[in-house]
């Protein structure tokens, strides 16, 4: 008897891209139906007091429209679609939630639990895409590119930019610290070792892969990292530790004209006092893609510092990311049908 899957996917996870994955590993197994959410063209709810919805974050959908559509199916593989308590006990055929995201926050992993729901998730499934922007924000801020963008728009011709006293300067001569060794930060350290420049990494969980420390790369005590970097990116988890970990006191403790980059967790940063520090003349510059509330206000005073770049927290998406988490998917729900062990349990 084939199981039966319900696939929600929206604009960005497409449902059919889930589709063709499953169906090119376990196709005579399944019997799939698609539906896709309107994500991101409407905001995902991001965690605010919803009746039935507690603990969960970054959803799209209501608990009526998803429990209807998956129904009977056994197996649902989705990116946003919530699942609380109160679904869970209206969906006593559903055995596995496969979660096309790095955590699936989207989840009550408690509830899933109790009712014996297997949640497998697909980690590092946009590591390359956000690795590769970071460096894109890094060289849009250290090359001069953002201003001389903003000016030309402006109709200003900004010649002094060919200045020594304003002008870029090359990664090679610069000192990089990256806080997070993880699936991006891994991958962050390995691009910026192509620019020359020298590295420091704190992460005080993990060691430095040998081929990093080969390269020269060297593992800091964060103060250390934060007083001799030229540039501070930003990779870590949001967790009781690390929440708002740049603030006040480590702003002061970077160098002087110095540039802060956040592609990891709105969270991470305390933004008032990163607004202090980038108008008291502390800080450079800065490049922000995730905000403690998305989108931000658009009275925001960040929006208006001309030493700032920021984007609608846009790093992890890029097509490869779409077919790769896809394909992460699927293999989960082969070994499911297949009564393999999973590997990605949540």
């Amino acid at each position: 008897m084939r199981k039966k899957i319900a696939i929600i996917g929206d604009h960005f996870m497409l449902p059919e891209v889930f589709d063709e994955k499953i169906n090119a590993l376990c196709a005579d197994k399944v019997a799939i139906r698609t539906t896709k959410s309107n994500w991101p063209n409407e905001p995902m709810e991001h965690g605010y007091a919803v009746e039935g919805m507690d603990g969960l974050k970054e959803y799209f959908g209501t608990a009526d429209e998803v429990v209807d559509f998956v129904e009977d199916a056994e197996i649902l593989v989705t990116q946003l679609a919530p699942m609380s308590r109160l679904m869970l006990e209206r969906l006593p055929s559903l055995k596995m939630i496969a979660v096309s995201r790095g955590g699936p926050v989207n989840i009550d992993m408690a509830a899933a639990k109790d009712h014996e729901v297997l949640v497998v998730n697909t980690p590092g499934r946009n590591a390359s895409a956000v690795a590769e922007f970071a460096i894109g924000a890094i060289l849009a801020e250290t090359r001069k590119i953002r201003v001389g963008h903003e000016s030309l728009r402006s109709g200003t011709w900004r010649g002094d930019l060919y200045r020594a006293d304003l002008t870029g300067r090359e990664l090679n001569e610069m000192t990089v610290g990256v806080i997070g060794y993880g699936n991006i930060g891994t991958k962050v350290v390995r691009l910026l070792r192509a620019f020359g420049c020298r590295i420091l990494v704190h992460d005080p969980y993990v060691q430095l892969a040998v081929d990093d420390l080969e390269a020269g790369v060297e593992m800091a005590p964060l103060d250390d990292l934060l007083s001799n970097s030229d540039i501070v990116s930003i990779h870590a988890r949001v967790t009781d530790e690390t929440r708002h970990m740049m603030d006040a006191d480590a702003f002061r403790k970077m160098k002087p004209g110095s540039l802060f980059v956040n592609t990891a967790r709105g969270p991470l940063c305390n933004y008032d006092d990163l607004y202090l520090a980038l108008t008291e003349g502390h800080l450079g510059s800065a490049m922000l893609e995730t905000f403690s509330v998305e989108p931000p206000p658009t009275d925001w005073d960040l929006l208006k510092l001309p030493n700032v770049t920021l984007t609608p927290h846009i790093a992890g998406a890029s097509v490869r990311t779409v077919t790769f988490a896809a394909e992460q998917a699927a293999e989960e729900v082969r070994r499911f049908v297949a009564g393999e062990p999973p590997r990605n349990p949540c």
